[in-house]
């Protein structure tokens, strides 16, 4: 079959991928002059198969009082006159239920699992380089109290056939020696060695490069102004200039710009866009930063190697789909991180960036078909889009391909 895949983010790039894999003729669709230049161009750099909580679980809404007025908050709702934005808040509110949360866990578990077996497959069929580290993600603490609750949160994990090992402080530096560095001596940590680091940038571009060698066609440059249906079908999406791409299939991987493309068709997802923010630090020999990829649970933030740089990343705001980078919030990035690693490079030279997440209320993403019938999303994967990117680029092939998808997973319309 012809495919359109629209989005050339990580998660469009896995999906056309596998879809051109599977013998398809894919033409993927994309605003930007490359692939993985917004939402997947400087985030966290970690495959946390791990991380299987959802953002809403029974202790955030108390957090989120806390860090109500902080405009450093490590997650930050700014009200708008959007009712999209008032519903999701109200969802996400009945996500954070234990039922809710355990059943949302699940989903994201198993999806992260099959994503991993799919990460491991590609890289030994293509010998795909990432700047990746395969030394698992690190969780420490630095509080006895938020200790204790991780290891009991970890139970809860292992039971999902997630694989971690509670650390003590020794441990943890044995580890990650960089951490001998905080003036706030490490208590204890959890410990995913599974899980991976890299530069989701680098690996969505070098897969772009791999699916035009199976004859992936690039439509780069493109905005795409319309969905254009008829009969119960998709017929076809108009670009800018008027020109029509028409296919047999299409998949919809905007991330958090799918809502606005599928409204119009009557199609609603819970997708709403959770701005996230990281720092870049170039590092020179003598400075000292991690080489493991450690997630700071107290203060939201993920770090990792990237080969000479050090990536910062986290919060998570609530504001709509705008895009402008707040400094305050970045600058408390770079305090943090020099909090930890006094001596992980120059704070002068931080890089800023800002990225939209599509995150859905309860953290499970939005794969499968729609009321079209060859209508197709794979989107909503907010902070876990690199994480599940393979998993979920593998399930859409097989579902567009008529197949069962491998995994126990909540499709939609499957």
């Amino acid at each position: 079959m012809k495919i359109a895949v629209l989005g050339a983010g990580v998660v469009g790039v896995t999906s056309a991928w596998y879809l051109a894999r599977a013998g398809h003729e894919v033409t993927l669709i994309e605003r930007q002059a490359a692939a993985g230049m917004e939402t997947s161009f400087a985030n966290g750099g970690q495959v946390s198969i791990s991380h299987a909580e959802p953002w809403a679980n029974p202790a955030t809404p108390k957090q989120v009082l806390k860090w109500l007025g902080r405009e450093d908050s490590p997650m930050l709702f700014r009200l708008r006159a959007d009712p999209h934005q008032w519903a999701w808040g109200l969802s996400f509110l009945r996500e954070c239920l234990p039922a809710r949360t355990r059943a949302n866990a699940a989903q994201i578990a198993a999806i992260n699992r099959y994503s991993r077996a799919r990460l491991l497959a590609l890289r030994a069929e293509t010998g795909i380089e990432y700047a990746q580290q395969t030394r698992g993600i690190l969780r420490f603490f630095q509080d006895d109290r938020a200790l204790d609750e991780a290891v009991e949160a970890a139970e809860l994990e292992r039971l999902q056939g997630i694989d971690l090992r509670v650390l003590n402080a020794q441990e943890c530096v044995a580890l990650e020696p960089a951490l001998l560095a905080c003036p706030e001596p490490v208590v204890g940590g959890v410990w995913a060695a599974a899980d991976e680091s890299g530069d989701a940038h680098q690996f969505t571009q070098e897969l772009a490069r791999l699916c035009a060698g199976r004859g992936v066609q690039f439509r780069y440059g493109r905005r795409i102004e319309a969905i254009e249906t008829g009969g119960g079908r998709v017929l076809g999406v108009r670009l800018d200039a008027g020109e029509t791409v028409a296919a047999d299939a299409y998949v919809v991987a905007l991330g958090s710009y799918s809502p606005l493309l599928l409204r119009p068709l009557g199609i609603s997802i819970p997708v709403y866009p959770l701005k996230g923010y990281s720092i870049t630090l170039p590092l020179l020999p003598g400075d000292v930063a991690p080489q493991v990829s450690l997630t700071d649970s107290a203060h939201k933030l993920v770090i990792s190697r990237l080969g000479d740089r050090l990536r910062v990343a986290g919060t998570a705001e609530l504001t709509g789909y705008d895009t402008a980078i707040n400094e305050v919030r970045c600058r408390a990035i770079v305090r943090r991180t020099f909090e930890l690693f006094p001596q992980a490079g120059r704070p002068q030279e931080a890089q800023f960036w800002t990225g939209l997440r599509p995150a859905t209320p309860g953290g499970v993403p939005c794969i499968g078909r729609t009321r079209y019938a060859n209508l197709y999303l794979n989107t909503g994967h907010g902070t876990l889009g690199w994480t599940m990117s393979c998993g979920s680029g593998a399930a859409i092939a097989d579902i567009v391909s008529g197949k069962k998808p491998e995994i126990d997973f909540r499709f939609l319309g499957v």
